[in-house]
């Protein structure tokens, strides 16, 4: 842990000197911990923080003890995003495994209960997942009166892609966003849906028409039903009208599924088509486009399941933005962890109650991250 706290350590506190009963480093220390042990509010966080003590003594001076409750949310509610955000994204790219090719897919969440004046107020962010590594890899505020569609390129400004393959669903399919991917030295695949009604209505044609492109068919099992998807793809770009606007554009991409319910023969189709500046085989491009969907059943399921994130009211200040890092940074060391019963993996909810119930097993979960680092 103390590798994360290389990073968090170093942000400015915004409190008053006569206010700082308790050292900042301190304070975020405690709350990452409690956070990997399962405690989603500051109530928690602060009640962890007294039944932890002894342990925590090994680790901290903590002069005044274990802050309140109060003094948590206050404190979070006045650091800097921007710091957080900073800290958190160096702390990332110092343990990530970023390698060519590697898929990084981009999508937005909201995380509903945080706003303070009503729905508008609600935070939405975007993250940048890793599948490869298990990691967020960097996150962006929607500000109000926004979209995703703004946060995208700030997102993608902190990142460094150069090699990597982007996946991004239908609103970021703009040009202004490839050509942001391409310069970086990367690649894109974009969603494309009726929000670029001419390039649908393009693709739709294209893969109409053409009778021998590549084709990629893949069939798995899971969740009560079978799923067949077939990847279709041509390097024909001709087929789109101002080709010339969409930076580097190269494939064309077609995905017909299938799925069928094992337990009423129920079937659903489903046909959808997006774009790439990527040369690669169908196959490439089958398991790219479903790799994306990590980022929705890897992170966002994960953190309104196992983290509760959208039943929190952290409303004050920062707190609900600053409190979502926390929560990925926790998710992020929890993912190193490998833990096993047999030949099944450790869910995510049974690791942060180990990690609660015992120390030497929250001692492994951090440790790992830092033997990640040091390797």
């Amino acid at each position: 842990m103390c590798g994360v706290m290389d990073y968090f350590g170093k942000i400015t506190d915004p409190r008053m000197d006569r206010k700082k009963l308790h050292k900042l480093g301190d304070i975020i220390f405690i709350t990452i911990a409690a956070a990997i042990c399962g405690a989603d509010d500051w109530y928690e966080i602060a009640e962890w923080g007294r039944v932890k003590l002894d342990w925590l003594k090994t680790k901290l001076d903590l002069p005044n003890g274990i802050p309140s409750h109060d003094t948590f949310n206050r404190v979070f509610s006045l650091i800097s995003p921007q710091a957080i955000q900073e800290s958190f994204t160096s702390w990332v790219q110092s343990i990530a495994k970023i390698t060519e090719g590697q898929v990084i897919s981009l999508d937005g969440k909201r995380l509903c209960n945080s706003g303070e004046h009503g729905e508008k107020s609600i935070i939405h962010m975007v993250s940048a997942w890793s599948n490869a590594n298990s990691m967020v890899l960097a996150q962006q505020k929607i500000n109000e009166k926004s979209n995703e569609i703004t946060a995208i390129p700030a997102l993608l400004n902190v990142l460094d892609i150069k090699g990597c393959l982007i996946t991004i669903d239908a609103m970021g399919c703009q040009r202004a966003i490839a050509e942001q991917i391409i310069q970086k030295e990367a690649d894109y695949i974009l969603a494309v849906k009726d929000n670029q009604q001419f390039l649908h209505d393009d693709l739709k044609e294209a893969f109409g028409s053409i009778k021998d492109g590549k084709v990629d068919t893949q069939t798995t099992m899971g969740h009560g039903r079978i799923e067949t998807r077939t990847c279709k793809i041509t390097n024909d770009v001709s087929w789109v009208c101002k080709k010339e606007h969409w930076a580097g554009l190269k494939t064309l991409i077609c995905i017909e599924s299938q799925r069928i319910s094992k337990a009423t023969g129920e079937s659903q189709n489903h046909t959808r088509y997006f774009i790439s500046s990527k040369d690669a085989d169908a196959t490439v491009f089958n398991n790219a486009v479903r790799e994306h969907w990590g980022i929705e059943n890897k992170l966002h399921w994960t953190l309104d399941v196992a983290f509760g994130e959208d039943s929190s009211n952290k409303c004050a200040g920062h707190a609900a933005e600053n409190f979502s890092f926390i929560s990925r940074v926790a998710l992020n060391i929890l993912n190193q962890h490998r833990d096993y019963n047999g030949k099944k993996s450790a869910s995510m909810k049974t690791k942060r109650k180990k990690s609660g119930w015992d120390n030497e097993y929250l001692g492994a979960v951090m440790a790992g991250v830092e033997k990640l680092k040091n390797s």
